[in-house]
């Protein structure tokens, strides 16, 4: 707002505008939390001699990735076309209808880096743009015409295959880093979506080297710098393979999905390391990324507090741990966390990225101290430098409400809060995290859908954007919030939330099902006829949220599971063979699509627990440590029976009569097994469903 550039809001109005004075739109697409973005804005944005240059040639556009991601998708698929390759800041020049002709990321605002300035980059455009309008309009049409087949994934249907399951797999032991866990080399990201296919493979089929993979990656992860070992929480990714410098932002989906993993890690290998890093996760998100009067979560966090730092809010000096520690604490500290006279930050090679370099156990032996001492010391030194570092000034929150952000944290804490919540040591903890994820979804539902408009993308901006636009919803955000709604269903079997979750996958068949050709586009057809959003786009690769189609297909199949509509069964097997043909190439990169092929593969199983009392709390207590991707399971009181969706009802009809104790039920595929009451006859009949 501050800058002198006559800034437009992506909409009719700026290309009308565009079209009467004839000149190009520069698009500039970022986010709160992108560094460089922040960058560009300071060197080319806030300089009056670039602003005289875009204002004279341009009609410039700002777009927020995060609030308007229809627009940022085509966009990066345009400049990858161009340059090989996307990001953010995003820069590109479009026709005055919206079609692009040329762009890149970052330009420097004079030559460096081996990229051109951008002020030179600015008045080439614009001479092109007046003198050679034929070639500009040319390379616009065949900009189009490839962004339409790559984001349409024209000819790759097949039939759908249940073996890309296991060669998902394989891709996934093809790119593991042995040494370092993840996949892949530098930069390293954390593929929550395939993660979570392998801890299924791994829980199925007992395959040691994918348990090792599985519990190698979540232990690295969680001990390397990308974790904050202060607040806890997740950064974006890791600038190097080993997991230890992180790009310092934290985004609310990035630790969803994570939360996801961490939980199904200790579910399947009863690593209680990993349930303690879950928790932690939602320490964070609890006290930075919610409101917790109202419900809901917020956006992201910031890596910076301005461009002169890097991560200086999470990062420590020897001197300014030893300022606000004990000695002994300090000494412990320093082993653990690596907390050494250089550091890995080349802007201050003085700052420390901490991470656990040092285990207790070694720390212990080298100071002759008991493992418990070294602990207490630990953590009594990290709630030291956590007021500490509250005392610096705090990265930007953004405290946008997205609606597809908010499902995925509440179907994380859902997932949570089942899971452990079993456990009595962390039952009081999860039962307040379920209360605030179900008040969360009350706020979603309602203050993001109406009858009318459906769902919006955005349920709530922070004060200061209280009068922007409804935003329609996206592919993402239907699916999303069935996914939530199918959650909290199953957590607490109230009816309401089930019939919710059927209206809105109603609603998302309507709005986006491609009747023609199958499969769903991301943004419901002719909302917008503007440049590169008209073409069509059905989401497939995970990016790094999970793909619409994907987790659209999920949704159906979880519902055909709980009705026997064979409808929603149709729409998700043609959707995956939308993707089918590609799937396999794609590898790891489409986790989400392997997770709605287990359940298309696999079937389903269903768990119903009917009583009350110790007797059913010890038989659902079984039914949800297991971790399957294909399972559901349920509690009900006998009189609460009539309210189970119609295929449940259907195939259990008779168990509230016979449930004088509790009783257990476990269906696969609409056949059931007869009832048990023991937990250890449960957990045998479970096992060989799931295997």
């Amino acid at each position: 707002m501050h800058q002198p550039i006559q800034w437009q809001h992506w909409g009719e109005q700026a290309f009308k505008l565009a079209a009467e004075q004839n000149k190009p739109v520069l698009l500039d697409i970022g986010a709160v939390w992108c560094h460089w973005c922040h960058v560009m804005d300071r060197e080319s944005y806030e300089s009056p001699e670039t602003a005289e240059i875009i204002n004279q040639h341009f009609i410039p556009v700002k777009v927020d990735r995060d609030e308007r991601p229809e627009v940022d998708a085509r966009y990066q698929t345009a400049v990858a076309a161009i340059s090989g390759q996307g990001g953010w800041p995003l820069t590109v020049f479009l026709t005055p209808d919206g079609k692009p002709f040329y762009g890149g990321t970052y330009f420097p605002p004079d030559d460096r880096y081996g990229r051109p300035g951008f002020r030179k980059i600015l008045l080439a455009i614009a001479e092109a743009f007046r003198e050679r309008r034929a070639d500009v309009e040319r390379e616009a049409g065949n900009l189009m015409h490839a962004l339409s087949h790559a984001e349409g994934l024209l000819g790759r249907s097949a039939e759908f295959s249940p073996k890309i399951v296991e060669q998902m797999v394989q891709s996934g032991l093809s790119l593991y880093d042995r040494e370092n866990g993840g996949f892949g080399t530098a930069p390293k990201f954390p593929h929550p979506a395939a993660l979570d296919l392998l801890i299924d493979w791994y829980a199925r089929t007992g395959e040691e080297r994918v348990g090792s993979m599985v519990t190698n990656t979540l232990e690295k992860m969680a001990r390397g710098g990308m974790y904050d070992q202060i607040a806890g929480g997740f950064h974006r990714y890791s600038v190097d393979e080993r997991w230890c410098v992180p790009h310092f932002e934290k985004m609310s989906y990035d630790n969803s999905e994570l939360l996801k993993n961490y939980v199904h890690g200790w579910q399947a290998t009863g690593n209680q390391f990993f349930a303690h890093v879950a928790m932690d996760i939602m320490r964070w998100i609890d006290t930075w990324l919610s409101d917790r009067e109202q419900g809901g979560f917020y956006a992201s966090q910031d890596a910076d507090i301005s461009l002169d730092d890097d991560g200086d809010h999470f990062t420590w000096t020897r001197e300014e741990a030893r300022e606000v520690l004990s000695p002994e604490e300090f000494e412990v500290a320093a082993m653990h966390w690596d907390i050494g006279e250089h550091g890995e930050m080349h802007h201050n090679p003085a700052k420390n990225v901490l991470w656990v370099s040092m285990p207790v156990e070694e720390i212990a032996s080298r100071m002759g101290r008991e493992r418990a001492e070294v602990e207490a010391l630990i953590e009594s030194a990290r709630a030291k430098m956590e007021k500490a570092r509250e005392h610096r000034p705090i990265p930007y929150l953004d405290k946008t409400l997205y609606t597809n952000w908010n499902a995925l944290c509440v179907t994380a804490y859902l997932q949570a809060a089942r899971a452990l919540g079993t456990q009595p040591q962390w039952a009081t903890r999860m039962r307040d995290s379920q209360a605030f994820a179900l008040k969360s979804l009350e706020r979603l539902w309602r203050s993001a859908w109406n009858e009318e408009g459906g769902l919006s993308h955005v349920i709530d901006y922070p004060h200061e954007h209280a009068s922007e636009e409804r935003l329609p919803g996206l592919l993402d955000d239907y699916a999303y919030a069935a996914l939530a709604l199918l959650e909290a269903y199953e957590t607490t079997s109230d009816i309401s939330y089930f019939e919710r979750a059927r209206y809105v996958a109603k609603q998302m068949l309507a709005r986006f099902y491609d009747t023609t050709g199958d499969g769903f586009f991301d943004v419901q057809p002719g909302t917008s006829a503007i440049g590169a959003v008209s073409a069509n786009r059905k989401p497939f690769q995970d990016a790094p949220t999970p793909a619409g189609n994907s987790a659209a297909a999920i949704a159906l199949l979880k519902l055909h599971a709980l009705t026997n509509n064979n409808e929603y069964y149709e729409r998700a097997k043609e959707t995956l063979e939308v993707f089918a043909g590609a799937a396999e190439q794609f590898g790891i990169y489409s986790g989400t699509y392997g997770i709605a092929s287990v359940w298309l593969a696999k079937g389903h199983t269903q768990v119903v627990v009917v009583g009350s009392g110790p007797g059913a709390d010890a038989l659902y207590g079984t039914a949800v440590r297991p971790f399957a991707l294909n399972k559901i399971a349920l509690r009900v009181t006998p009189e609460q029976f009539h309210l189970l969706p119609p295929a449940l009802a259907e195939m259990v009809p008779n168990l509230p009569n016979i449930a004088e104790s509790a009783r257990a039920v476990v269906c696969s595929n609409f056949t059931c097994q007869p009832p048990v009451s023991d937990p250890e006859e449960l957990k045998r009949v479970m096992h060989a469903a799931l295997r």
